[in-house]
C-alpha cells in the first residue's frame, strides 16, 4: 500500500505530517512518487491563511478529478483531508466534496491508524468493521493530543521538530487557532527529552520545539514553565549530540526575563528568534487582542539584545486591520526601523470567520491593505539587505543543508542566524557542522568560497 501527503502552513503542520508518516510506514506502506498512483492522498490544512486554505481545496478539486480518471480505469484510492480546515469546517467538508472520504481535525488524529487500516480492507475487498463511522470522523472527536511523537526519525535525518505545547489560549482577535486547535495543552517534559536523547543518538544536530504559543508552555500547574524546560532540554540536547536549538513560535505577552536569561546562558540555542509583533500601533495591538503594547515590545527586543549581543530577529507583520489608519501604518513602519528585523512574514489582513475580528466594523479595501502591504515589504527588503552587507567578513558556523539547486558542487548551509550561505563542498558534508567567513551576497543569500569541517 502506497501513500501521498501534501502539508500546508505552519511547522506544527510539518511535524504532525511527519507522525502520519511514521504510522504509514509502521504499518509497511511506502511513499507514491504522487498522488495520482497513490492508495491514499492526504492533505494537510491550514486555516490561518485564507490562502493556505484556497490552495488545499484548489488540490481537493484536483484529486476529486483524478478519483474519476483512476475509477475509469477501475482503480480507486481514499482521499484524507486533516489539519485545520478539517476541524474547522468537519462534515460541511464531505458535503462540499463528496471525493473526500475521510475528514481528520486535529483533535482526530489518533484515528489515523484506524483509516489505514479501513483503507487496507477495502483494497483486499473486505468490509471495514468502522467504514460508515471512519469516513465520517467528527472534527471534535477528543483523544491524546501526544499520542505519538510527530519528530523525524528517518536515517541520515539532522534536523527535527519535536512539538512540546499544543493550541492556544491567547485568542487574538484575527485568529482562528484556538477554536481549530484548541486550549493550550502541555506535553510531559519526561517525553521531550527523551525524545530529543532518541533523535540526536540518531544523528540529528538541529532541533525546533514547537507550539502554537510555545513559550506559553507549563507543566503540572506550574511545575515546569518554559524557561525551566529550555534547560532541561538544553542538558539534554547537549548529551545526546544535538548542537542547535530553536523554538516557535513565541508570543512576546508571555517571553519572561527567566527565558531569556536561560537562552544566553546556553549555547545550545541559536542567536536568532522569531518574535512575532504583527503591528506597531497600540491601538490596533489591542484590537487584535495581542495582551502587549508596543513599548513592552520593543523593551522586550532591547532586553534580548542587550543579554546576546548580535542576534537575529525575525518577526510577523499584518496590515490592514480593521480600522487601520495611516498613522497606525506610520506606527508599523517606524518599529520595523527601530527593530530592523533580519526577516519578516508579512501579509494584509484577511477576514476569517469564527474570529472576533469577521464582525469589526471599518474594514480596509483590498486596493489600499495592498498599498500599504507594499510599503511595509519595501521597507523590509531595504532592512534586510542593509542588514546581510553589513554581515560581510563574519566568521561563522554553519549547518551544511544540502546540495544547491542551481550547482551541484556547492552546498547549501544556515547560519544559526538563520541566514543562507552557499560555499563549494561535497555531498558527504551534509548534515555536518563547518565553518566559513561570508565573502560576499548573491540576492538575500551569502557567498562563501571554502568550508572547513568541525569535528
Amino acid at each position: 500500500m502506497t501513500y501521498f501527503f501534501e502539508t500546508y502552513g505552519c511547522q506544527m503542520n510539518s511535524a504532525e505530517s511527519a507522525a502520519l508518516l511514521l504510522v504509514c510506514r509502521e504499518k509497511n506502506w511506502s511513499a507514491a512518487p504522487d498522488g495520482e498512483s497513490a492508495d491514499l492522498v492526504l492533505i494537510n490544512t491550514c486555516s490561518v491563511r485564507n490562502t493556505a486554505e484556497r490552495r488545499a481545496f484548489g488540490r481537493i478539486v484536483e484529486y476529486a478529478a483524478a478519483k474519476k480518471r483512476r475509477a475509469a480505469r477501475g482503480q480507486s484510492f481514499a482521499l484524507v483531508v486533516a489539519g485545520c480546515t478539517a476541524q474547522r469546517l468537519g462534515d460541511k467538508l464531505k458535503e462540499k466534496y463528496p471525493a473526500v472520504d475521510y475528514v481528520m481535525g486535529t483533535s482526530g488524529r489518533y484515528m489515523f491508524p484506524l483509516i489505514l487500516e479501513a483503507v487496507e480492507k477495502a483494497a483486499g475487498g473486505e468490509a471495514s468493521s468502522g467504514g460508515s463511522a471512519l469516513a465520517q470522523i467528527a472534527a471534535g472527536e477528543t483523544g491524546a493530543v501526544f499520542g505519538f511523537s510527530p519528530s523525524h526519525f528517518e536515517e541520515g535525518k539532522f534536523r527535527s521538530l519535536v512539538p512540546v505545547m499544543h493550541g492556544c489560549d491567547c485568542f487574538c482577535s484575527y485568529c482562528i487557532v484556538p477554536y481549530v486547535r484548541g486550549r493550550e495543552v502541555s506535553r510531559d517534559p519526561r517525553l521531550i527529552t527523551e525524545e530529543i536523547k532518541l533523535v540526536g543518538e540518531r544523528g540529528v544536530r538541529e532541533i525546533t520545539l514547537l507550539g502554537q504559543n510555545v513559550n506559553a508552555y507549563n507543566w503540572n500547574g506550574g511545575e515546569l514553565g518554559f524557561a525551566g524546560l529550555l534547560r532541561t532540554v538544553a542538558g539534554a540536547a547537549e548529551e545526546s549530540g544535538v548542537r542547535w536549538l530553536r523554538f516557535l513560535s513565541a508570543n512576546p505577552r508571555d517571553f519572561s526575563t527567566e527565558t531569556v536569561r536561560v537562552m544566553a546562558e546556553n549555547g545550545v540555542f541559536c542567536r536568532h528568534l522569531h518574535l512575532c509583533v504583527q503591528h506597531g500601533s497600540d491601538r490596533i495591538l489591542s484590537a487584535m487582542n495581542r495582551g502587549y503594547t508596543r513599548g513592552q515590545y520593543l523593551s522586550l527586543v532591547r532586553e534580548i539584545r542587550a543579554a546576546m549581543p548580535g542576534i537575529s530577529l525575525s518577526t510577523d507583520i499584518l496590515v490592514g486591520f480593521p480600522g487601520e489608519t495611516e498613522e497606525d501604518l506610520g506606527e508599523v513602519l517606524s518599529l520595523m526601523d527601530e527593530v530592523r528585523f533580519l526577516y519578516a512574514y508579512m501579509y494584509h489582513y484577511n477576514p476569517m470567520e469564527g474570529t472576533a475580528a469577521f464582525k469589526l466594523p471599518g474594514r480596509i479595501a483590498e486596493e489600499t491593505k495592498r498599498e500599504r502591504l507594499s510599503r511595509v515589504m519595501a521597507l523590509q527588503k531595504k532592512h534586510t539587505a542593509e542588514l546581510l552587507k553589513g554581515r560581510i567578513g563574519a566568521r561563522e558556523t554553519v549547518l551544511i543543508e544540502g546540495i544547491s539547486r542551481k550547482n551541484a558542487d556547492e552546498l547549501v548551509t544556515r547560519t544559526e542566524k538563520d541566514e543562507m550561505v552557499v560555499a563549494p563542498g561535497s555531498a558527504s558534508m551534509i548534515g555536518s557542522f563547518a565553518e566559513l567567513t561570508l565573502c560576499g551576497l548573491r540576492g538575500n543569500t551569502f557567498r562563501a568560497k571554502e568550508l572547513s569541517p568541525l569535528a
